[in-house]
């Protein structure tokens, strides 16, 4: 990528304060781009007002489900770029109220999208989908090309915003691309259902770490500043007229059990005394057992790679965590 390329560029970012929307919007920061950052809610648990990233870009209080709000944003700011991240995206929430996900994740998709549809500025626009949007295929690693199976309402309502994406990108020409990140962690995750930060939370209070399922579930995971480099990359490719209307897998690939993965969280944490408390409930409700992408299509079309191995990327998450809890 080019270092720079995002100096000076209008950049809004919806969902700003959320986990990976805030490490994509400081390294824009870091970039020099003018970033926008969309929220509707003031979360003091956000990676971004830690860091004082906050007060280095034009916050903005509304939703993505307010039209008019979004049209004012898009043209008020001039955006040439935008990453739609605003999402709903804890799945055990999204399974308890749907009507609130679907509001979200699917008529703010298509908000934002005729929002950017009508700005004049716009340069690239890029739909955060999910490794979800799959479901449960009987072959593996998930390609780019297989039929999106998502039957749980998180995952539908990805597959949904993949297809309204689809829609402007052909009836329209915007210049649109999406991502579907295998499970992205590192610091300042503080969703502590979800395996990564709850085990290391639990390890740092000197807990035993707890696994809901028999451990066997095997996950693919991207550390966050891969993550980034992802969105990044693509966006300055779809700005380019290359890459239009495309779905781009973006993981480490380096599938592991959930059970292997406490187990090397423990090593990494030097607190080999303590041993996971396995529930063995099997797979978890609503849950699909194996998920596993392939990144080829991005190495070959974006020569985008991960730069972090599991373990590279845990060593910085958990002394991330040491240092903030």
């Amino acid at each position: 990528m080019k270092t720079n390329f995002w100096i000076d560029k209008n950049v809004l970012v919806t969902g700003c304060l959320g986990f990976i929307p805030s490490w994509l919007t400081m390294e824009l920061v870091k970039r020099g781009a003018k970033v926008v950052g969309l929220t509707n809610d003031y979360d003091t648990y956000s990676l971004l007002k830690i860091e004082g990233y906050e007060k280095k870009i034009c916050l903005v209080y509304s939703s993505v489900t307010d039209y008019l709000s979004l049209e004012r944003i898009f043209n008020q700011y001039e955006i040439q770029f935008c990453f739609h991240l605003a999402a709903q995206t804890t799945e055990g929430v999204c399974t308890r109220i749907p009507l609130t996900t679907f509001e979200t994740n699917i008529r703010g998709t298509w908000n934002v999208l005729e929002a950017a549809r009508n700005c004049k500025t716009l340069e690239a626009i890029i739909i955060a989908s999910s490794d979800k949007a799959y479901g449960e295929q009987k072959e593996l690693p998930y390609t780019e090309d297989q039929v999106l199976l998502g039957r749980y309402p998180y995952d539908v309502s990805k597959v949904c915003a993949e297809f309204l994406t689809q829609c402007y990108f052909h009836t329209y020409g915007l210049p649109v691309a999406i991502t579907r990140c295998a499970n992205v962690y590192g610091g300042g995750d503080f969703h502590w259902s979800r395996i990564i930060p709850g085990t290391i939370r639990s390890i740092l209070r000197n807990e035993a770490p707890v696994i809901r399922s028999d451990g066997t579930p095997i996950r693919d995971y991207l550390y966050a500043e891969d993550a980034v480099s992802a969105y990044l990359k693509l966006a300055e490719t779809v700005s380019q007229n290359k890459m239009k209307g495309k779905a781009f897998n973006f993981s480490s690939e380096n599938p592991i059990s959930v059970l292997d993965l406490v187990n090397l969280i423990i090593k990494l944490s030097d607190k080999t005394h303590l041993k996971p408390q396995i529930l063995g409930k099997g797979k978890p409700e609503k849950e699909i057992d194996k998920q596993v992408l392939s990144s080829e299509k991005a190495r070959k079309l974006l020569n985008w790679k991960a730069k972090y191995s599991l373990k590279e990327g845990l060593k910085k998450t958990i002394e991330w965590y040491k240092k903030c809890l």
